[in-house]
């Protein structure tokens, strides 16, 4: 077991160590870096799932850290892995989510290849220490969204929470050099100068946090004016950069709609559903991640289910097991049927829906979420919600890469990124299977067993 530097995650979600406490995690430590096979190496007698459905061809060829082709017979001269009775899935995808280095290592061990990080410091300049890192997911992300002074993610701050400026020769590792209090705006001239920010500093894409706190006990949080939204949103498409919006209340929902927000990052839990609101998603064209395991903490449920599977418990640390098992419990009142019900109606409408988890740090009180783990919990709740399991895998893997435009990775197709995951069973008859893990590759490097 090594202790992993946390200060990057802690400072996104605005917390410090001392806060938070120290956190070791079970797995791989400095030195214990995967190694890519030489040559080309075959996946042979699997089922294949590309991202969209299920192929008649039983063998991938790998190499380098590409897919190089999707066959029937193996070359002769292949290292072969030979995966009967097994599923060869993509990489998994979670499209929400606030990281770490210890946090990217997680999510690989569940075969989570990809982390979208919906604020901290994983934008191009924060992620150059890693980028060269074949033992943690890769990452992409929107640096620091934008909120009104006092706003949304203050109120998860602690009262004694200060700065953790890291050692004073820059900033702490996985963390780029922005400046969070850059993206507080109240005009809209302030949000277009932060947006621009945001483009210039290496974000991704751009998060615009509209929360009035009442979910999240915490009614009366100051918001941005919708004029202000709205300028962001309009410089953010000028500049190329794709938006998306927090919303966990319905009135919040229909202000990201009318604004024209790629993206909802969250779904309400406030109401149910009304064929208005769904009509005016659909006609939007934006996608919706749910974040179902993050309504459920909101509501006080907890992932003890998923923390006693003993294929999750035995690979996470007593921190993140001690989090699993915790909520966030600030709304009881909210009807998680509902949220459910509003998930179904979305997806039958043909609403793009995204696997994504809000998961941040290891922390009980924002807890009933663990890196890596709760994607594959995401999705057996969308199976709950009335999708087909081949529609949660998708969610997990070739619709977010197209929504957020990874078009190298979430198929299986060749000049794909090798980031795959074998799993024993069918997960796409039986979602839980997914966390059947027998083998993960990244950028085709497999992955050491844990």
């Amino acid at each position: 077991m090594c202790a992993i530097n946390r200060r990057g995650l802690l400072r996104t979600a605005g917390l410090t160590a001392a806060a938070v406490g120290s956190s070791t995690l079970l797995g791989a430590c400095a030195g214990d870096t995967p190694q890519r096979s030489p040559g080309l190496t075959a996946i042979t007698n699997a089922r294949i799932f590309d991202g969209e459905r299920v192929l008649d061809q039983r063998t991938v060829l790998i190499e380098g850290g590409s897919i190089v082709a999707v066959t029937g017979t193996p070359p002769s001269h292949a290292q072969i892995v030979d995966a009967a009775g097994a599923t060869l899935l993509p990489g998994l995808i979670d499209s929400h989510v606030h990281t770490s280095e210890e946090g990217l290592r997680d999510a690989l061990l569940f075969g989570v290849t990809t982390e979208l990080e919906m604020q901290g410091g994983f934008d191009a300049a924060g992620r150059r220490s890693i980028a060269d890192r074949d033992d943690l997911a890769d990452v992409r992300s929107a640096g620091f969204g934008l909120t009104a002074p006092g706003g949304h993610p203050s109120e998860l701050v602690p009262d004694d929470a200060g700065p953790d400026t890291g050692d004073g020769q820059g900033p702490p590792e996985g963390e780029s050099s922005a400046n969070p209090a850059a993206s507080e705006v109240t005009t809209p001239e302030e949000a277009i100068a932060a947006v621009r920010t945001r483009a210039e500093g290496g974000s991704d894409f751009i998060k615009i946090m509209i929360e009035d706190g009442h979910v999240l006990g915490a009614p009366g949080l100051p918001m941005m004016s919708e004029a202000t939204v709205r300028a962001a949103v309009l410089e953010a498409r000028r500049l190329g950069k794709l938006t998306v919006a927090h919303t966990l209340t319905a009135a919040a929902t229909e202000q990201a709609v009318a604004a024209g927000m790629d993206g909802l990052a969250h779904l309400f839990v406030d109401r149910p559903h009304t064929p208005q609101i769904i009509e005016n998603v659909v006609r939007s064209g934006a996608f919706v991640t749910p974040c179902l395991c993050l309504n459920a903490s909101i509501m006080g449920r907890t992932g003890a289910g998923l923390a006693a599977d003993p294929r999750v418990g035995p690979k996470l640390s007593p921190e993140w097991l001690a989090t699993l098992n915790g909520s966030l419990d600030k709304y009881p009142q909210g009807d998680f049927d509902a949220v459910l019900a509003t998930v179904a109606a979305l997806h039958t409408a043909g609403v793009d829906i995204l696997v994504g988890t809000d998961v941040s740090v290891a922390w009980p009180e924002l807890g009933g979420m663990a890196h890596g783990a709760s994607v594959h919990h995401e999705m057996q709740l969308l199976v709950q919600a009335g999708l087909t399991p081949i529609a949660a895998l998708t969610a997990a893997t070739s619709t977010p890469a197209r929504r957020f435009g990874l078009l190298d990775r979430g198929r299986i197709a060749a000049g794909a990124r090798a980031d795959l995951l074998l799993v024993a069973g069918d997960p796409t008859t039986k979602i839980s299977d997914s966390l059947s893990i027998k083998e993960v590759w990244r950028r085709g490097v497999r992955q050491a067993r844990k």
